[in-house]
């Protein structure tokens, strides 16, 4: 058996601004291509709650918070349609409410909460919003995924956005509400969409919006072994995004499936070093066009357990980050999931 890897700089302050929670083991017989590798890294956790979180999370780094991503987990079933989302918040809010007991230690799990809202409904996203906000103090905005492909082989079948969601004028009639109620948008698309959410930033210019798991390079299906033609293009089209002043962008996601980094799961065991030499090109391509004050390192765990466990994860963003300087690195690793997701709090009870 492989020894966990020593934690490196285990005193430096972490909140991971993406994960989720859910019970998914009533619907995993229900799920087709159960040899699909997502369905595949889903199936590695297929319960992931308060437990296990607090399991990953008291792990070795120092991990003072964290933002719930929403998940479609625990939506509530005796609510009208548009609204059942809502039971997802106030769920999470719950497990918030545990970590904020101080009885499982120092960390803040959830202390901000994403959550869903059919933003294609136009005006009457509004009082499924405000419901949101009613379910926790600590709800902070939206997500709603576009990720598409004309493959259907690429996303497997959990994921139906249509193409060109986040152009269409039903959507970005419910989206205008977000800047309104003064709520963030995480946009999570694929690497071929990246047009998408620089058309989306520009046409809302003052809307928060966090691009998730570095615009999501593809390296399975029809793209398998095609990531590093494809690099110039999904640089250049980062470079073009980052001149929105408006977006942020999330540091992770690339242990997926979907991104291959690396191909073989589950957990692959590789090492800290091995995986920050995969992750490095994108991590600091990033980095270069956002600064560390609009990028943030993010664990999109259980998803990522496909490539890494949390702490070797983490190890290798330390990695990646290790000629950052002290600033650069408190922005990376916690002031900027702080100042997106209104987690001020944390960062001044931490002194820095």
């Amino acid at each position: 058996m492989t020894m966990p890897e020593a934690v490196l700089e285990p005193d430096l302050p972490i909140i991971d601004p993406h994960h989720h929670l859910w019970d998914l083991r009533p619907l995993l017989p229900q799920f087709p291509e159960p040899h699909h590798p997502f369905i595949a890294a889903i199936a590695l956790a297929p319960h992931y709650t308060f437990d296990q979180l607090l399991a990953d999370t008291s792990s070795g780094h120092n991990i003072v918070g964290t933002v719930f991503m929403e998940c479609g987990a625990f939506y509530d079933a005796d609510c009208a349609p548009a609204f059942r989302s809502v039971g997802e918040v106030a769920f999470v809010n719950g497990v918030a409410a545990q970590g904020a007991s101080g009885l499982y230690g120092p960390g803040r799990p959830c202390a901000a909460i994403v959550g869903h809202a059919d933003l294609t409904s136009g005006d009457a996203v509004r009082p499924v919003l405000e419901a949101l906000a009613a379910a926790s103090p600590r709800f902070r905005g939206i997500r709603h995924q576009g990720a598409w492909d004309a493959d259907p082989t690429v996303l497997g079948p959990p994921f139906h956005a249509p193409p060109g969601l986040y152009a269409s004028d039903a959507f970005r009639a419910g989206f205008r509400h977000l800047g309104e109620l003064g709520l963030t948008f995480d946009a999570w698309v694929l690497e071929p969409q990246l047009d998408d959410v620089i058309d989306l930033a520009r046409a809302f210019p003052d809307q928060p919006i966090v691009l998730d798991h570095c615009g999501t390079p593809l390296n399975i299906a029809g793209y398998r072994g095609h990531l590093h033609e494809r690099f110039d293009l999904w640089r250049e089209k980062i470079r073009t995004l980052a001149q929105c002043p408006n977006v942020s962008v999330k540091l992770g996601g690339l242990a997926m499936a979907f991104c291959g980094m690396p191909e073989q799961g589950p957990g692959a065991g590789m090492s800290s070093e091995v995986l920050a030499a995969l992750w490095r090109p994108y991590l600091e391509t990033c980095i270069k066009a956002f600064g560390p004050d609009r990028a943030m390192f993010e664990s999109n765990f259980p998803v990522d357990r496909w490539g890494a466990d949390y702490r070797t994860l983490w190890n290798a963003f330390k990695r990646v980050a290790a000629g950052c300087s002290a600033p650069e690195k408190q922005a990376l690793f916690a002031g900027t999931a702080a100042r997106i997701y209104g987690l001020g709090s944390l960062i001044e009870a931490l002194g820095v």
